[in-house]
């Protein structure tokens, strides 16, 4: 990681709000960061030795376990959508296509900098900018959103940041939005390889029974609205 990027996850974890969790968010940050760089991985030969790391240096495990929220949470036109932890979704899913507005907020400032520059020049209307952030410090007013999104990376914190995460949603939310959000499923056969490679790659994975996630969505007072399986997360629909 360059000193820029060291300095401003300094600045991001070390700020007047900073929290438990900010070890950890740099952690994930910095993991995301070198594989958005295109930085080598020195992983034990056992772990290389992996299907599942053949798969993954190959480029072609993502496609595999991507959860495609808009199965169940489609954006329509003229809503306004946040995708928290967005990576760079909005230059390869179809929000062209779907005419809503995107917003977004990640831990990664590669991400973070790659949307805000190519973002405007897919489309200027559409694309409402990233903010650099944690999920449970969502960096928007209140009753701004239609529909949140947030894939891939619940699996990275305990129950107890979710906690604050389903929150932090609900606040920005409009009354009757939606968030469409996966968990990882431990019981699926790729689930304990994953959590390996992961952990290797520098983002330890909890391996949580979906009965504990959906005890925590239930005592946080929502509602499952829509489900859908996937190879190895499981995909959630639910309104508060």
């Amino acid at each position: 990681m360059s000193k820029k990027s060291d300095s401003q996850f300094q600045n991001l974890f070390s700020s007047p709000k900073s929290t438990q969790w900010d070890e950890r968010l740099a952690q994930i940050a910095y993991r995301f960061n070198r594989e958005y760089q295109g930085e080598r991985f020195e992983l034990p030969t056992e772990v290389q030795a992996m299907p599942i790391f053949r798969e993954w240096i190959a480029g072609s495990f993502s496609g595999r376990i991507a959860s495609p929220f808009w199965e169940i949470a489609k954006p329509q036109k003229n809503q306004h959508c946040i995708d928290i932890g967005c990576g760079i979704s909005f230059l390869i899913y179809p929000w062209r296509d779907w005419q809503a507005f995107f917003h977004g907020q990640e831990i990664s400032n590669m991400a973070r900098d790659t949307l805000n520059s190519r973002g405007p020049q897919l489309n200027s209307k559409l694309f409402k900018g990233v903010e650099l952030g944690a999920a449970h410090q969502l960096n928007y007013p209140s009753e701004q959103f239609d529909l949140a999104i947030a894939t891939g990376f619940s699996c990275y914190f305990p129950l107890e940041y979710w906690n604050a995460v389903l929150a932090e949603v609900k606040r920005v939310l409009k009354p009757g939005g939606h968030f469409v959000f996966d968990i990882l499923n431990p019981e699926q056969p790729l689930a304990e390889d994953w959590a390996v490679l992961e952990t290797y790659l520098g983002a330890e994975v909890f391996l949580e029974p979906l009965a504990k996630w959906e005890k925590t969505m239930k005592a946080s007072g929502t509602k499952v609205v829509a489900q859908k399986s996937g190879e190895l997360f499981e995909l959630y629909k639910i309104r508060f």
